[in-house]
């Protein structure tokens, strides 16, 4: 519980100290935000800045800080160390400074900004690259909702059809009229679930593994073996695995097609530090309770005090036999979410799981949509006032989704194919947004290394994980019948990224100072 508590104080301070010191690179001033010049009535809204805090924070958030986390924490306390200094390093300072770039630039959207910086070709494999993302981040947040639902009553279609009904609702009506009144209710469900798993940690005081400790040793369960860590991490290496795993939490590309969302409903620059370096903070606090629940539940043997008698008999019968699931298989992160909330809180638990696993993901959903429609409209050039407009981009954009949640559901690893790659996807989309903050700053004599190291960090991140993951190249090579890349051969290849990206900075740094002095 040491390093858990230092995790959290230093995301804590993180906030205070280094998220000062990013607002004072980038310079907020009063200006007129674009929620004020460019008011429209439908996108473009003053809204409070408690209430931008809420939603910048559940539209970021859905089960990412909770589901990712979970799975996370099977690397053991690692875990910690990604989501403290990946979240104040990078996935703050990826945040806000995206939405505060989008506010310098009139509210524009992601594929706009990186055409703005790292130019049109650019914009072009973005502007497909961003619509898809998030149709995919919209279809993967409708299905995994209607199974849980479906588990309660009624029929998975049945919820998917209200599900996607309303996201249409949402997606077409002004930010003020669904989003700004529902989303701080849920918001708040989910900090306060957070809050109350932090306090029963703090009164349970679990033997989870420390930083600094033997984490075999730490493995308290009756049989250390049936946790099924090793064949996991075999799998999916720390490196670069556990960086697409925690996504939110730490850093995530998705983000930077929400915080635009926002930046067009802020009254003033001076609010963009709490709104976004402060919802990606809070996001990683989130992450780090339930890194720390998920260690209890797994390696303290904690699923032994909340699951029900009947389903640990079910898996102790089934991990003795042939072929049988370790426990990182047999309980899935929801099932880890439901039983943990249940058995700590209670009934009253039990209902901020469901908000938790249902609500969380269906308003990222929305936003997701929402996000999409203002991209394609900018895009094309066509406003958005008119409901008729805003009909004539949606309707075709949510048949498309409907055909892609067709193929997810007849595909028997339908879910899972498209949640991988839009794992690779949502942090791919962070390198882009991390390279055009870089330029931006660089252009403007900023002290560009804030964005910098975290740009070539996840660039080395996501190409690694196209040599070494059994999902990037290797699916490919096994589908040809041919040989995977060597494990040794991956890191070499993920280095020479690494490489290829800094020359690149330094001859296009050199050739744009040159340009200047002329």
């Amino acid at each position: 519980m040491i390093s858990f508590i230092i995790a959290l104080l230093a995301l804590v301070a993180g906030y205070f100290f280094y998220g000062k010191l990013v607002e004072k690179v980038f310079g907020p001033d009063d200006r007129p935000t674009p929620a004020v010049s460019k008011a429209d009535g439908v996108d473009y809204i003053v809204l409070p800045g408690w209430k931008v805090f809420m939603i910048q924070f559940l539209n970021i958030a859905g089960t990412g800080p909770i589901f990712g986390a979970i799975m996370g924490a099977w690397y053991g306390p690692v875990a910690y160390l990604w989501i403290v200094l990946g979240c104040i390093f990078a996935g703050a300072v990826h945040d806000y400074l995206c939405g505060m770039l989008s506010m310098r630039h009139g509210g524009a959207g992601l594929p706009e900004l990186v055409g703005a910086y790292l130019g049109q070709p650019t914009k072009r494999v973005m502007l497909v690259f961003s619509v898809l993302l998030l149709m995919m981040v919209g279809v993967v947040f409708v299905y995994s909702p209607a199974i849980i639902l479906h588990g309660i009553w009624g029929s998975k279609l049945f919820w998917i059809v209200v599900i996607f009904a309303y996201y249409i609702i949402a997606t077409m009506l002004p930010v003020d009229k669904v989003i700004g009144k529902v989303y701080p209710l849920f918001a708040f469900s989910l900090i306060f679930m957070a809050l109350a798993l932090l306090v029963g940690l703090l009164i349970k005081q679990p033997a989870i593994p420390e930083l600094w400790g033997n984490l075999a040793q730490t493995n308290l369960n009756d049989y250390p073996a049936w946790l099924g860590r090793e064949k996991f991490v075999g799998n999916n290496p720390v490196f670069p695995c556990l960086f697409i795993t925690i996504a939110c939490g730490a850093i995530s590309g998705f983000h930077a097609t929400q915080s635009p969302l926002m930046a067009r409903c802020l009254k003033s620059e001076r609010l963009a530090r709490p709104v976004f370096y402060g919802s990606m903070i809070t996001e990683g606090l989130v992450a780090l309770i339930w890194a720390s629940a998920s260690s209890y539940f797994f390696y303290y043997g904690g699923w032994r005090e909340v699951v029900p008698a009947d389903v640990i008999a079910q898996f102790n019968d089934q991990v003795q036999g042939e072929g049988g699931k370790s426990l990182i298989q047999f309980f899935t992160a929801p099932g880890v979410v439901q039983y943990v909330c249940s058995g700590w809180l209670g009934l009253f638990g039990g209902i901020l799981a469901i908000l938790g696993v249902v609500a969380a993901p269906i308003t990222s959903g929305d936003t997701a949509f929402r996000s999409a429609r203002l991209i394609i409209a900018s895009a094309i050039g066509v406003e958005q006032r008119n409901i008729v407009k805003r009909l004539a981009i949606s309707l075709p954009m949510f048949a498309i989704a409907m055909l892609l949640l067709v193929w997810q559901m007849e595909n028997p690893d339908g879910f899972n194919t498209i949640w991988q790659y839009f794992g690779w996807g949502n942090q791919t989309l962070s390198v882009f947004t991390l390279w055009a903050i870089t330029v931006y700053l660089a252009r403007n004599g900023k002290p560009y290394v804030i964005s910098l190291i975290p740009a070539l960090f996840m660039t080395t991140v996501c190409s690694t994980f196209l040599f070494v993951s059994p999902h990037g190249f290797n699916a490919l090579l096994s589908t040809l019948g041919l040989s995977a890349i060597p494990l040794t051969v991956g890191y070499a290849l993920g280095f020479v990224s690494l490489a290829v990206a800094i020359i690149w900075f330094c001859l296009w740094l050199t050739a744009d100072r040159k340009a200047k002095s002329n």
